[in-house]
């Protein structure tokens, strides 16, 4: 994620590369990430002294007490930057206690931000500035869209979109599938099944539309698509997408207790 937000913040010159410094504790993840951005590399250790503006956190969560560690007997600069977090389950408490009375910010992204097409939740810390937040929305609306949200509503993200795309790339996965079974080659069954789910979240999403809407739209009386609705209906598909929204909520929730 730490470098889906590094590509898109460059190639949209949202910052230059000059004025970006990356860590990362491997030295040939510093050169890879130095040579293919052109932006500056450095140790852990070295990062607290450098930020003026941002310190953005992108690491495993169980590293962060680590990390922390690192930084806090590091030279400060005059200035103070912004904290943003994307450690998953990392509640915003623990933050300002790493970063006392610095405007933190904790966000919850997910993976379609690596092709610029995310969706990330925001929610402010209490030191968090009006300026602040605007800052953190710019950052994250260059890899999608971007919506702020109370932090206790982060887990009903987190099992919305954060793993939304598990529950999409399984649906997909079983229409091609259905198609295959149907006697379609599975390369032509993949391809329409893709652009299908692609193509109508586009109509909705540019359209307005509500989901119900396009739904009546596409099912004539006796028709192919009312029986098949009927056939998802008759096997729990909204129940079991609503019961997997909430299962990976409450999973959430315990992870970040």
């Amino acid at each position: 994620m730490g470098e889906a937000l590094l590509s898109r913040l460059i190639a949209r010159q949202i910052y230059a590369p000059e004025e970006v410094l990356v860590s990362d504790p491997q030295p040939e993840r510093r050169d890879f990430l130095g040579d293919n951005y052109g932006v500056q590399v450095t140790e852990n250790n070295q990062l607290v002294a450098a930020a003026t503006e941002v310190l953005l956190l992108a690491v495993k969560p169980q590293a962060f007490a680590t990390v922390v560690a690192q930084l806090e007997n590091q030279p400060r600069t005059e200035t103070t930057p912004l904290v943003i977090s994307v450690l998953a389950g990392m509640p915003l408490k623990r933050l300002e206690a790493a970063f006392p009375q610095q405007p933190v910010i904790r966000a919850m992204p997910n993976t379609p931000a690596t092709v610029g097409a995310g969706m990330t939740a925001i929610a402010a810390g209490k030191y968090t500035q009006p300026h602040d937040l605007e800052l953190g929305r710019k950052i994250f609306a260059a890899v999608g869209e971007v919506v702020e949200v109370p932090e206790h509503l982060l887990d009903a993200v987190t099992g919305l979109s954060g793993s939304g795309p598990g529950y999409i790339a399984l649906v997909i996965e079983a229409l091609t599938d259905g198609g295959v079974a149907a006697g379609l080659p599975r390369g032509i069954a993949s391809q329409l099944a893709l652009q299908t789910v692609l193509g109508t979240a586009q109509l909705l999403k540019e359209s307005g539309m509500h989901p119900a809407e396009l739904k009546d739209r596409v099912t004539s009386p006796g028709g192919t698509t009312i029986n098949g609705i009927a056939q998802l209906e008759r096997s729990g598909f909204r129940s079991a997408l609503i019961e997997a929204v909430m299962a990976a909520t409450r999973r959430s929730q315990e992870l970040g207790s």
